[in-house]
C-alpha cells in the first residue's frame, strides 16, 4: 500500500502533521464511546432490516456529516491525492471488516464481538510475519499464541457452545488490523480530512451494491434511527482518525480498549447480557496480549512509537 513520492496539494489536502497526545487520547476515547453507541444501534436494527441496508443508511449520513464539517473548510482541493489507490483499497477491507461485524452483532452477545475485535493486533502481527517476511521473535509468537488462546475462551469453541458469529468477529478484527495500520502509514501524506472524505465516499459506494440484495422499507422511527447512528459513526470515523493522526498509535491505542467497557454496559441495559467468566478472562487475555505486542513493536525500534 506504499506510494512513492508526497502528494504535492494545496493547503487543505496537505497535512501540516502536529503531535499533540492528551487531544489524541481524548479523541479516541470520544470514539470509543460512539462506536459503541452505533454498534449496539446496529445489533438492535439488523434483527429486523437486512445488514446491507442498515450499513448504506448509515454510511449515507455519515458521508453527509463529514462533508458538512470538513467542505465548507477545505473546498473540493481535499480530494486531491496520489494514494487513490491505497485510498481504494483501504475502503474495501474497511467495507468488509464493517460488514462482518454487523452480522457478528446480530448473532452474539455485543460485549464479545468487540472483544474479539480487539485481537486485531494479533492478526496484524501474524499477517506481517507470513506476508511481508518480518522477524517475529519466540517472544513474540509466544504472546500471539496466547492472545489467540484468549480469543477461543470468549468465542466458547465447544461442541455445543460454539458462537457463529466468532467467526465473523475474527474476520472482522483481522481486516481491522490491517486497516489500522494502513491509515497511521497514510497520514505522513494525507490529511486527516483527505482520510475522511474518501472513506466516506468509497464507503458509499461499496454499501449501495448492497441494496438490490434486500431492502424493507423502515418505518420513521427506525429510519431516524439508522440516520442518527449515521451521525454518531460519522463524529467517531473523525474522532478516531484525528487521534491516529496527532499521536503515535503506542499512545492512543491502550485507550480504544475502553470500547469493551461501554460494549458490556449497553449490552446488560439493552439485552440483559451479564458478562460471563469467559468473556472477562479471554478479554484480560487479548487485551493483554495486544498491549505487550505494541509495547513490544514501539520499544525495538527507535522512533517507531513517532511514527
Amino acid at each position: 500500500m506504499s506510494d512513492t513520492g508526497a502528494a504535492k496539494a494545496p493547503s487543505p489536502a496537505k497535512p501540516g502533521r502536529r503531535t499533540n497526545i492528551p487531544l489524541g487520547i481524548l479523541y479516541m476515547l470520544a470514539a470509543t464511546v460512539s462506536f459503541a453507541g452505533s454498534s449496539a444501534a446496529a445489533k438492535w436494527l439488523v434483527a429486523i432490516y437486512p445488514v446491507g441496508e442498515v450499513l448504506f443508511m448509515r454510511q449515507v449520513a455519515s458521508l453527509v456529516t463529514c462533508a458538512l464539517m470538513i467542505l465548507p473548510f477545505t473546498g473540493l482541493a481535499v480530494f486531491h491525492t496520489r494514494r487513490l489507490r491505497a485510498h481504494g483499497i483501504r475502503a474495501v477491507s474497511q467495507g468488509t471488516a464493517q460488514t462482518l461485524i454487523i452480522i457478528a452483532f446480530s448473532l452474539m452477545p455485543l460485549a464479545s464481538a468487540v472483544a474479539i475485535n480487539f485481537s486485531a493486533p494479533l492478526f496484524a502481527t501474524l499477517a506481517s510475519a507470513v506476508f511481508l517476511r518480518e522477524a517475529v521473535s519466540p517472544a513474540r509468537w509466544t504472546v500471539l499464541l496466547i492472545g489467540f488462546l484468549g480469543v477461543l475462551v470468549i468465542s466458547a469453541p465447544g461442541a455445543d457452545t460454539f458462537q457463529i458469529g466468532a467467526v465473523f468477529a475474527i474476520g472482522n478484527a483481522i481486516l481491522y488490523g490491517s486497516v489500522t495500520a494502513g491509515v497511521r502509514g497514510m497520514t505522513a501524506t494525507e490529511s486527516a480530512e483527505t482520510l475522511i472524505m474518501y472513506q466516506m465516499v468509497l464507503l458509499t459506494v461499496i454499501f449501495a451494491a448492497f441494496l438490490p440484495f434486500g431492502f424493507i422499507v423502515p418505518t420513521w422511527i427506525d429510519g431516524s434511527i439508522m440516520l442518527l447512528i449515521g451521525v454518531v459513526n460519522a463524529f467517531g470515523q473523525y474522532w478516531w482518525t484525528r487521534a491516529l493522526h496527532l499521536a503515535p498509535a503506542s499512545a492512543v491505542t491502550p485507550f480504544y480498549y475502553f470500547s469493551l467497557v461501554w460494549a458490556i454496559l449497553l449490552g446488560f441495559l439493552l439485552w440483559g447480557d451479564v458478562p460471563t467468566v469467559s468473556l472477562l478472562i479471554g478479554s484480560a487475555i487479548v487485551v493483554g496480549s495486544g498491549l505487550f505486542l505494541l509495547w513490544n513493536e514501539t520499544g525495538r525500534r527507535p522512533g517507531a512509537a513517532n511514527r
